[in-house]
């Protein structure tokens, strides 16, 4: 086998293997979620050992064989739970089949970044969790070559059996694991990881470890969660953004069959010391404290409150509101003022980010200039499951449950909330079911433990499919104006994009087409409000790839050409003379993904007989161009194939990464196309499904392939680059079936009646 060497001194061992990115360890067997007495019980065909080794804080091994892997990372349901563990097996060299796991809880001694997000799992875990298997490994051999009185350089190992070269000595895992865990953690020269040509295990698919659980309804989630005592708590927050508590008439609600109590928190007090994941529009709530979950929404239905205006919120946003020309204003805000300040301020001078050449000498001098709008709305993440969290608080500890991506910032919250020792807060993470980052930000959990606290009993607070949809943590509405000036034959002579959103902006300065134009200027500008927002599947990508996609589309055809090669050509450029130094993106890998999905789809420029819509664009490090082919019928739109292109390095768990890319391509033609958050003095216009519009199955794409890249470079992400760029392949067949161009999302405002049949 080749090998090679890994530094990795004592010391930093432990710390360095924590780093295993934003995601999820694995259980190689059904039962990766229970303890393992549990899963002993539950599968017989698994036998449980008597005795435990842990060889390092990612893994143990009985004295039968049966390698458990702990999982520090919480599972959102990208599955890495699955394809993280892969890696610790891999050079581990142990039979998959003989591989439990289990939840790690929040250990920062032990972990680091347990965290879920930014696509990050895999690419930031990929080198720690292979060391983590590989340094278990040696020790084992170390060992085996004491326990044998062999030297270590004859042994090798396979699905978890030691051999002896030169006799037929063999040991297994099990059988010198508890010398192994005597062993000392090695010298930094000492580790070696497999080359990937020796990749087993990685590279292979694999099924979820949660699958079964998750088909037979046994318990994995959040909502779940039932501990004996445990009361049922809900929120009642402020009906609009901009409004706050002022008085209630809860005595008659009281006194609803199992209501216990009925009172306000104040969720952060202004002496708590926040994380950057408190993001929360309404700290003061009511809450409503019960026996059972359908109690306590009668109690809810029938309390009456009276709110206020907020008069610090409101204040700015009627300062905005009147320097832009607004008339009347009450600081709640509504659509239509949000569409007219982004219009506004879209059309001003805005801070420069990033500029190459001469821009302005190059507009004034232009035979002609292209510009163009674009503007997305405010969308809810809409999480199958919504909020919640269990918490049992007494006087010195605190016990926490539930679904949460960022754990390791939430206890830091919570020590301050509720000035408990960091040692003495418990938080135990579940599988989520969906993250989409709603789930980075923790408010849901500080409340759960602040009426616990308040309450003096366990509690598991439980938001309702409105409390969810209201709360607020928006992606933001954007607005982004593109200019592009052409010289008299046609050529592109500068490139201009001035982009914005309400209370952030959507701009990418150093990403394409920055890099391949002479001159370039990229400007940036937000404008405040009471709504809060957060990030949303691949932040700001979600509509700026989408945008710059169709902007390139048009200017393509103003130019008279392909659109696959008039992208191919920018590319040459950005990668063989380079316009600047700083552009974030591998012009060789982004080109790469146009050919394959061009060649892959059968691309053809003078194909009458489809409307086919090209995308391209590069975010979390990876690579993504994807091909829409899409037809009419009976006035709507039938999306009949997305042909994908991927280059993320290598794929771990082929079917895994099949699966998301899949489920990307579909939640962004599906939000591009119907769904929105809009909002009329201050109120969100949509609060459940019967009114915010998501895609059904019968929409979905009646085919989706997929290719990847195999270029044996380390992985980067996966689970939100698949998002942005489909937006703009949508939008380039629309117009292909329509004759018109889409300007505005949601895509269906401007689709119906247009459609040619």
């Amino acid at each position: 086998m080749t090998k090679k060497s890994t530094t990795v001194n004592r010391r930093s061992f432990i710390k360095s293997v924590g780093i295993a990115g934003g995601g999820l360890l694995i259980g190689f067997n059904w039962l990766a979620c229970k303890r393992s007495e549990e899963v002993a019980v539950a599968d017989a065909a698994l036998e449980m050992p008597d005795e435990w080794f842990e060889l390092n804080g990612y893994l143990k091994i009985g004295d039968n064989g049966v390698v458990t892997i702990y999982s520090p990372n919480p599972e959102i349901g990208q599955n890495v739970k699955t394809s993280m563990p892969m890696m610790v097996a891999e050079e581990l060299d142990v039979d998959w089949n003989n591989v439990i796991v289990e939840q790690a809880p929040l250990n920062t001694e032990l972990y680091s970044r347990q965290l879920a997000g930014g696509s990050q799992s895999i690419r930031q875990g990929w080198e720690p969790l292979r060391r983590a298997g590989a340094t278990a490994r040696y020790m084992l051999l170390e060992a085996a070559a004491k326990q044998l009185e062999v030297p270590v350089e004859d042994l090798s190992v396979e699905d978890g059996v030691i051999s002896h070269s030169g006799s037929d000595k063999t040991i297994s895992y099990g059988e010198i694991a508890k010398a192994a865990a005597e062993i000392e953690i090695p010298e930094e020269d000492k580790v070696v990881l497999k080359s990937k040509n020796d990749f087993k295990i990685i590279g292979s698919s694999r099924k979820n470890v949660d699958a079964k659980k998750i088909v037979t309804g046994q318990p994995l989630f959040g909502l779940d969660t039932y501990k004996e005592g445990m009361l049922t708590a809900m929120i009642v927050h402020p009906p609009k953004f901009g409004m706050e508590f002022k008085s209630m008439d809860a005595e008659k609600v009281k006194e609803m069959p199992g209501i216990k109590d009925v009172f306000t928190i104040d969720t952060y007090p202004e002496d708590t010391q926040k994380q950057w994941s408190d993001v929360s529009a309404f700290s003061k709530l009511v809450v409503v404290l019960g026996e059972s979950t359908w109690q306590v929404m009668q109690a809810k239905k029938a309390l009456e409150v009276e709110w206020d205006l907020n008069p610090e919120l409101t204040k700015k946003i009627e300062i905005l509101e009147k320097s832009a020309g607004m008339g009347e204003v009450s600081g709640l805000e509504s659509s239509a003022t949000h569409t007219s300040l982004m219009a506004d301020v879209g059309s001003k001078k805005a801070k420069a980010i990033r500029k190459d050449g001469d821009p302005e000498a190059a507009f004034k001098n232009a035979a002609r200039v292209i510009e163009r709008s674009y503007t997305c709305p405010f969308l809810a993440h809409n999480c199958m499951e919504p909020m919640n969290f269990f918490a049992n608080v007494t006087a010195d500890k605190a016990e926490l449950l539930g679904p949460i991506q960022t754990p390791e910032y939430a206890e830091k919250t919570i020590q301050s909330r509720l000035g408990l020792d960091l040692e003495n807060i418990d938080i135990q993470m579940t599988r989520m079911g969906g993250g989409f980052g709603r789930r980075l930000y923790g408010n849901f959990l500080v409340e759960a433990a602040v009426i616990s606290q308040k309450a003096g009993a366990p509690v598991k607070l439980v938001y309702s499919r409105e409390d969810d949809m209201t709360d607020g943590v928006y992606r933001p509405a954007y607005h982004v104006k593109y200019r592009a000036a052409l010289d008299a034959n046609n050529k592109i002579t500068a490139f201009h994009v001035n982009a914005g959103g309400i209370k952030e902006s959507p701009l990418f300065a150093n990403r394409f087409p920055a890099g391949a134009i002479d001159n370039y200027l990229a400007e940036s500008w937000t404008v405040d409000s009471n709504i809060s927002i957060g990030a949303f599947r691949a932040p700001r990508s979600n509509f700026i790839a989408g945008a710059e996609q169709s902007f390139l589309d048009e200017l393509a055809e103003e130019i008279g050409q392909d659109p696959i090669q008039f992208r191919l050509d920018l590319l040459k450029k950005a990668k063989e003379n380079p316009v600047g130094e700083n552009n974030d993106y591998d012009a060789a890998r982004f080109a790469g993904v146009l050919e394959m999905v061009r060649d892959k789809s059968g691309w053809k420029k003078d194909d009458q007989n489809l409307n086919r819509g090209i995308s391209a664009y590069y975010c979390h490090n990876s690579y993504v161009a994807q091909i829409l082919d899409l037809r009419v019928k009976n006035n709507e739109p039938i999306i009949d194939k997305v042909v994908c292109a991927v280059d993320c390095g290598i794929v771990v768990n082929p079917d895994a990464a099949k699966n998301m890319v899949e489920g990307g391509t579909i939640d962004g033609i599906g939000h591009a196309l119907y769904s929105k958050i809009s909002f009329e003095d201050g109120m969100p216009q949509q609060s459940n499904y019967d009114t915010y519009r998501l895609i059904r199955h019968k929409e979905a794409p009646k085919s989706i392939e997929i290719y990847f890249a195999e270029n044996g470079i380390d992985p980067t992400g996966l689970g939100e680059p698949p998002f942005p760029p489909v937006i703009g392949a949508l939008a380039n067949a629309l117009y292909k079936a329509t004759g018109k161009r889409f300007y505005d999302q949601p895509y269906i405002s401007g689709l119906q009646g247009d459609l040619k049949t």
